[in-house]
């Protein structure tokens, strides 16, 4: 097996056998994106030579018996929205086009300090704004799966590299489904954490009040592994929540026998797509033969989720973008009368359509006069949208529904049809308003075209080593389905 296949726990134990070197991990990695990231098109940059550099530095330390980090090496694939000193950071906007951070966020700090190799910077929709990556200014980035179609996004290039073994694992962001829902599409594991759970510092925001640092892996094992490293307060993110971590990893091996489900009856309407629902509901009836309890739950208030969420998110969008202006960092258009000149020419060619949609929608939504009826409306909403998860959660442990509604679909529909790009985002949104954790498992695949179909598993708050342990015992029953990859039929085909 070429060694860029390997699980990451799997990665690690070899290493720590001194069975493999990170070097060749690295090398086959490096191989696969020549191979394919002419069609797939998953990263904006690639860390070449500082990864090798790195890589034959571990390799040195463990041949020497010097004690080694616990990731050893783990190459690991980075959303361009983080922070990473000397490698730019780019949003995959123009705005930012050149922009080489002087320090690193902290989730890459602390993954650094683990010992992980930053392999390089995955694509993604401009300032994490879609569920496709079409809104890159650089790139379109395809799916594994079938390159026809999207990998979902925001984080799509972190997940169509995990999935078509370009990296072993990587870290993405989430504001309303952009781990989950590229993990549900290029048939992954995705996780959100709780809101506050991991740093935000260094992450370039969309919503603030929503954005999250979540883990693309494999397997269940390996988003646990790399979760005890990122989580944990930090001085520097005001929005930190300062609750002890559990060990992730050692307790998705426990069973679930303690743990009862709910099942939320307005995730399984006629909205969604009827293989989704039946492989699903297969993986559900596989919970409750392992000893899990089932209830079904309502959640009234989800149906109001979409004008909820687009409203905050586009407010606070809006708010937090004023800072690119052509004044301190990114783009800046020399060509103008005056200051306010300069930034109306900079931002229309700074920002992309969809980013200048939704701060202009944002703006509006926060101008006077409006804010009471839209933005100030939206959060009350929210609240009840989180009242109806308290109420769940004093029945239940864990709620199960579909990550998406539909599977995943043929690229350029959004230029089509602009409201089918918030279609997937239908059993994902609620959770993000809620703040809560919530993991994307491939359950399954739908008959006519092999694609895959995603599980979401959502916790209480700060609970994500229930939801993990429930993914992970899950995920042992559905051992076969998971051992299903893409051909990768497409590496000669230019994308």
């Amino acid at each position: 097996m070429p060694l860029n296949e390997l699980k990451a726990v799997d990665y690690l134990k070899l290493i720590r056998k001194r069975e493999i070197s990170v070097e060749q991990t690295v090398k086959d990695i490096l191989k696969q994106i020549d191979r394919l990231e002419q069609t797939l098109k998953a990263y904006l940059y690639i860390n070449r030579e500082g990864a090798l550099q790195e890589a034959k530095a571990i390799d040195k330390k463990i041949s020497s018996g010097e004690d080694i980090p616990p990731l050893a090496g783990l190459p690991i694939a980075i959303k361009d929205n983080i922070c990473t000193k000397g490698i730019e950071t780019t949003c995959a906007s123009k705005m930012l086009k050149g922009f080489i951070p002087p320090y690193d966020a902290t989730v890459i700090k602390k993954i650094k300090e683990a010992g992980g190799i930053i392999i390089g910077k995955n694509n993604l929709d401009e300032f994490a704004m879609g569920s496709s990556t079409e809104n890159s200014a650089f790139q379109t980035t395809l799916n594994p799966w079938d390159i026809t179609r999207v990998p979902g996004g925001s984080s799509g290039g972190s997940a169509a590299a995990v999935a078509a073994h370009e990296a072993l694992i990587a870290i993405g962001t989430d504001t309303g489904g952009s781990v989950r829902i590229p993990a549900s599409f290029c048939g992954i594991v995705g996780l959100k954490p709780t809101y506050g759970r991991v740093s935000r510092y260094g992450v370039i925001p969309y919503a603030s009040s929503m954005d999250n640092v979540g883990v693309l892996g494999k397997v269940v094992e390996d988003t646990a592994l790399l979760m005890n490293i990122i989580c944990g307060y930090d001085d520097y993110d005001s929005t930190s929540a300062d609750t002890p971590v559990p060990d992730f990893l050692l307790s998705c091996r426990e069973g679930i026998n303690d743990l009862k489900f709910g099942v939320p009856r307005e995730f399984f309407g006629p909205q969604v797509d009827i293989e989704i629902k039946e492989k699903v509901k297969e993986a559900i009836n596989k919970i409750e033969q392992m000893g899990g309890k089932l209830e079904e739950i309502s959640l009234p208030y989800s149906e109001y989720s979409f004008p909820t969420y687009y409203l905050i998110v586009s407010a606070e969008a809006g708010s937090g973008l004023a800072r690119f202006d052509g004044v301190q960092y990114g783009l800046r258009i020399e060509d103008n009368d005056n200051l306010e000149d300069m930034y109306k020419k900079t931002r229309s060619k700074g920002f992309g359509a969809e980013v200048l949609y939704r701060i202009i929608m944002g703006t509006y939504a926060l101008s006077a006069g409006n804010y009471d009826d839209y933005y100030l409306r939206a959060q009350k909403v929210r609240t009840l949208i989180r009242k109806d998860f308290e109420n769940a959660f004093r029945k239940v442990d864990l709620l199960v529904c579909p990550t998406s509604p539909e599977l995943p679909f043929k690229k350029g529909r959004q230029q089509k049809d602009l409201l089918a790009q918030f279609l997937p985002d239908a059993h994902i949104i609620p959770v993000s308003l809620a703040g809560l954790p919530g993991l994307s498992l491939n359950c399954g695949f739908s008959k006519k075209v092999q694609l895959p179909i995603g599980l979401q598993i959502i916790g209480r708050p700060f609970e994500e080593e229930k939801v993990l342990r429930a993914a992970y015992n899950l995920e042992i029953e559905l051992k076969e389905v998971n051992s299903v990859q893409p051909n990768f039929t497409f590496n000669s085909v230019s994308g």
